[in-house]
């Protein structure tokens, strides 16, 4: 995607005209911005310099490395190689690679039962592991796509290796995110573009990183179908979140309801996965939404509604549930108290089943998130 359609892009996420635009970047830098120089930045005939790149990566709140330069196809086997921490696991990883090329590597079917164990693993393990186990699918996948339905498949393990990467680090999760988005698209799979999409809405929104980037990649979801899904679920809630930390408390409570509403025509029988949201899950996504409005009582009911039903070899997730109660004391005054709190259940939960999204949430209830 070039720089002119990510700014077109951006911005219509925000409901922003070009003039609306231009007067964010004069509101906040002083510069003499007007509505006809960003017209030229989104029909390709100026590129934007590294000074105005900052004002855009301020105003829309997204990362400065995603404005500066796309993620390139070629770079695919490198970027992922070089998240290997010892030359003998990029060995595996090149190696792997070459196999799959030479071999013809595994069939659709069998990519989809990797899928499957991938989404399920994600839920317990922590992010090192996951993402030293999919760099190497990664690799090896991407010899095979002459078939679209093998771009499906590689979408959707991108989604997931984005996810074990901080929000924050707009080289990295945005970048994956974005690269899984057109990956879907070269699948020509609808439900695929959605969910890819959806779930990476939902992962920047719920980290609180990203926010425009959230907003961007959910109203595409939206747009590509209106057609009941857990893509479209995971859209809406993120979306939902972006605007709770944005302060828009009104479209956060509509989109709750609007999600509410998609997840009784669509929500999983799954209890175990990525790929699912169950009702245990749904109160996950909603016990922090209401935390960051303020809701005390909406948060409570739906952290008792998750926990009734909340799988017990997932104590991740219960431990999400705590620093969600941890966030409500911060954000109601007692932020020693909230900080203390979110702390210890963090401390309780073994290291090695730490994410880096609980990170990002230590981080909210401390106050160092900007929400």
């Amino acid at each position: 995607m070039a720089i002119a359609t990510l700014i077109r892009d951006l911005r219509t996420a925000r409901g922003w005209s070009q003039g609306r635009l231009a007067g964010a970047v004069n509101e906040v830098f002083g510069t003499g911005l007007d509505r006809e120089y960003v017209s030229r930045w989104e029909r390709g005939k100026v590129v934007p310099g590294p000074y105005y790149l900052r004002c855009l990566s301020a105003v829309l709140d997204v990362p400065l490395a995603v404005l500066e330069g796309e993620v390139n196809r070629r770079t695919f086997l490198s970027d992922a190689a070089a998240t290997a921490i010892a030359p003998v696991v990029a060995s595996d990883l090149l190696h792997a690679g070459f196999a799959a090329r030479l071999r013809g590597g595994p069939d659709v079917e069998e990519w989809e039962a990797k899928l499957a164990t991938y989404g399920t693993q994600y839920m317990s393990m922590g992010a090192a592991d996951i993402q030293r186990r999919i760099s190497g699918e990664l690799v090896a996948v991407q010899q095979q796509l002459e078939e679209p339905r093998l771009w499906s498949v590689a979408a959707r393990l991108m989604t997931l290796y984005a996810k074990t990467f901080p929000g924050s680090d707009g080289a990295k999760a945005v970048g994956w995110y974005r690269m899984a988005a057109m990956a879907a698209d070269r699948s020509g799979d609808e439900a695929t573009r959605v969910w890819v999409r959806g779930r990476a809405a939902i992962a920047l929104g719920y980290e609180g990183a990203s926010l425009g980037v959230a907003d961007m990649l959910a109203d595409q979801a939206m747009a590509i179908s209106e057609r009941p899904s857990l893509g479209l679920l995971n859209a809406v809630m993120g979306k939902a979140h972006a605007a709770a930390l944005r302060g828009d408390e009104g479209t956060a409570r509509a989109l709750l309801e609007q999600g509410r509403d998609v997840f009784d025509r669509a929500g999983s029988s799954e209890q175990t996965s990525d790929y699912a949201v169950p009702w245990w899950r749904m109160n996950v996504f909603v016990s922090l939404l209401a935390a960051r409005l303020g809701d005390e009582d909406a948060a409570v009911a739906a952290q008792e509604a998750s926990v009734r039903e909340l799988p017990a070899e997932l104590p991740r997730f219960a431990t999400h549930l705590e620093m969600h109660r941890g966030l409500m004391l911060a954000r109601s005054g007692d932020k020693a108290g909230g900080v203390a709190h979110a702390r210890a259940a963090l401390d309780a939960l073994p290291p090695e089943k730490h994410s880096l999204t609980l990170r990002l949430l230590m981080g909210e209830v401390e106050g160092g998130v900007k929400g």
